[in-house]
């Protein structure tokens, strides 16, 4: 049983039970699904100011935190106990392009070449990460919501707005990893 949690699974068998969170939550409390929100329940808990956005009764939406604290626990749990010993295995086309833009050490999920405090303090770095990081946390309040959110809980309430918000989501990602990511790894 734990060599087979130790695999990667399947997008047929992943994929269906992410997609049961969305009846599970709303049959055990018309509980929405998303991951985004708890930076504001956050902010609205720590600094109780006189925002409009966060005079909202955030109690309610306690639950959130246990959620994403299982999701810390999940990992860890994943990263240590049940770590899969074989090493990540990257394509080869993938390898060539990378190494074109300094990019060699693939011995983990994060290249040391971009995700370490050395590179951060480059111009790529920063682009990257706090860049990246700003336009990620606009983008996302600008949706009203996460990727989570709208493609997990909206497209199963069929929400039009999570529908545009998606597609949005999608062209953007495709947009980035095509164009714009290139160019910046090229800095």
């Amino acid at each position: 049983m734990l060599e087979l949690l130790r695999q990667p699974w399947p997008w047929y068998v992943a994929g269906p039970l992410i997609g049961l969170i969305v009846p599970t939550l709303l049959l055990i409390g018309n509980k929405h699904f998303g991951i985004s929100a708890n930076l504001r329940h956050a902010c609205a808990a720590c600094f109780p100011a006189n925002i409009p956005f966060f005079k909202y009764e955030w109690r309610k939406e306690i639950w959130n935190f246990f959620f994403v604290g299982g999701i810390f626990v999940g990992a860890f749990v994943a990263a240590w106990l049940l770590a899969n010993p074989q090493p990540i295995v990257v394509h080869p086309e993938l390898s060539k392009e990378l190494a074109t833009y300094g990019i060699h050490d693939r011995s983990g999920l994060l290249p040391t070449e971009i995700f370490s405090f050395s590179s951060l303090l480059t111009a790529r770095g920063l682009i990257l990460l706090v860049g990246g990081g700003f336009l990620v946390g606009f983008g996302t309040r600008y949706a009203g919501g996460c990727t989570s959110g709208h493609s997990i809980m909206g497209l199963s309430n069929l929400q039009v707005p999570s529908l545009i918000a998606t597609i949005s989501f999608m062209a953007g990602g495709f947009i980035m990893a095509n164009w714009i990511l290139p160019f910046i790894l090229s800095l």
